[in-house]
C-alpha cells in the first residue's frame, strides 16, 4: 500500500488543517493590528484636536470676547 503526501484518505487530514488555521491566525492577527493603529492614530489626532480648540476658548474668554458662563458651557461641550 502506498501512501500520498495527503495522508491514506487522500484528503487534507490533520496536518492541512492545522495549517489552514495558523493562516487563519496570521490574517486575524494583522486584521485586529490595523485596527489598533487606526483606532489609535484616530483617538491621537482627536485629542490634539481638542485641546487645540480648548485652547482657541480660553483665548477668547481672555480677551474678553465671551462671558465665563458661556466659556464653562462650550468647555464642558469640549471635554465630554
Amino acid at each position: 500500500m502506498m501512501g500520498n503526501y495527503y495522508g491514506m484518505t487522500g484528503g487534507f487530514g490533520f496536518g492541512g488543517i492545522f495549517m489552514i488555521l495558523w493562516w487563519v491566525l496570521i490574517i486575524v492577527g494583522i486584521v485586529a493590528l490595523v485596527k489598533w493603529m487606526v483606532s489609535s492614530s484616530r483617538a491621537g489626532s482627536r485629542s490634539v484636536g481638542d485641546s487645540k480648540a480648548l485652547g482657541i476658548l480660553k483665548e477668547r474668554y481672555a480677551r474678553g470676547e465671551i462671558d465665563e458662563q458661556e466659556f464653562q458651557k462650550r468647555k464642558l461641550d469640549l471635554t465630554q
